[in-house]
């Protein structure tokens, strides 16, 4: 296979602990393992910092402090002045907002959600992650035409196995995973009460954020924390998800969420709320089980299906791995992605 003969340079302003920031770093590996050189500018997080080292990306480190927003935009364009990229692709709002003025290669900025164009002013071209942000993109700015889509992939590299008696989990019974940061618009206080209700169910609920502690404690008043397990931020989703029986997004707010397509890749039963993204991609009783959101009758019912009804969940197993296959497999997502670079780069070249 022929490597794209262009450069990136990646501007990531957030840690390594949300959806975005890690499909940032996963698009990143993918590009360099299609050969595509590439430079990155990042805090400076262990995530970031040993995945560059490990593949020889070079990688400058920045704070992103607005009170210093000048130094870093200074610093910033010498790096890019120095390198000489093709394109530089900015991560989201913060990333956006200090790309450096003069800059004279396109810049694009990717939106993982629905973003304000404020923070996106000196960017040619925008990214969303779904098709209604395209949608949103194109209308807030006026110009549908630079708006391109980049589905993220679910595609996930093997990890070191798991056992779920690693997180005080018996086998005997179905184990219902969770794969978020632990912040209300996710819905982790739906799916503690919806524990309550399903006491022949286990839950590992991984992900760190600003409530992990409320949630901990929510699940002791509830009576529920010999069945919750609590085990922080992980980076092996895979293992997560080969032990798991069902893949759960209770968000209330999810403008996609890769988790979805990481089930589908993974054969795992997908329930999630119809937020955004799910509502947009995941088809009831075809490839997920839908609810709506806050609705905690609904959940539960979900949730015991998926764990209960056999032909359903081969029916929800093998059709999403039609829709995983056609829209958000690595392949898939990563020639888009660089066809979509190469576009960009083309018609900045030629003043379109």
């Amino acid at each position: 296979m022929t490597s794209p003969n262009f450069k990136i340079c990646h501007i990531i302003a957030g840690a390594p602990t949300g959806g975005a920031e890690t499909f940032c770093l996963d698009a990143v590996k993918a590009l360099h393992e299609r050969g595509v050189e590439q430079v990155m500018i990042s805090r400076p997080h262990d995530a970031y910092v040993n995945a560059m080292a490990e593949r020889g990306i070079q990688h400058y480190l920045a704070s992103f402090n607005r009170f210093t927003k000048w130094f870093q935009q200074a610093k910033i364009s010498r790096i890019i002045a120095a390198h000489n990229p093709d394109i530089v692709h900015c991560w989201m709002n913060r990333a956006s907002s200090f790309a450096p003025q003069g800059i004279k290669q396109p810049v694009l900025g990717w939106f993982g959600g629905y973003y304000n164009l404020k923070n996106f002013q000196r960017c040619d071209f925008y990214m969303g992650v779904t098709r209604d942000i395209v949608r949103h993109i194109g209308e807030a700015s006026g110009h549908p035409e630079n708006a391109y889509l980049g589905h993220t992939f679910g595609t996930l590299a093997q990890d070191p196995p798991v056992s779920r008696a690693e997180f005080g989990l018996p086998e005997d019974k179905p184990l219902a995973l969770l794969l978020s940061r632990m912040h209300w618009k996710k819905g982790v206080d739906l799916m503690l009460e919806a524990a309550q209700r399903l006491p022949g169910m286990v839950f590992l609920l991984a992900g760190d954020g600003p409530d992990l502690e409320k949630y901990k404690a929510m699940a002791k008043s509830l009576g529920v924390e010999d069945r919750v397990c609590f085990p922080g931020w992980r980076t092996d989703r895979a293992s997560l998800l080969s032990i798991a029986d069902i893949c759960v997004l209770p968000s209330r707010y999810e403008p996609f969420g890769t988790v979805i397509a990481e089930a589908w890749f993974a054969g795992v039963p997908l329930v999630a709320t119809r937020a955004d993204g799910a509502r947009q991609y995941v088809t009831h009783e075809q490839d997920g089980l839908l609810l709506d959101i806050d609705d905690l009758d609904g959940l539960v019912q979900c949730l015991d299906r998926a764990a209960n009804d056999q032909a359903l969940r081969k029916a929800l197993v093998s059709n999403g791995q039609k829709t995983y296959d056609e829209l958000f497999s690595k392949q898939v997502v990563i020639d888009n992605l660089i066809a979509s670079y190469s576009d960009m780069i083309a018609r900045h070249k030629n003043g379109r």
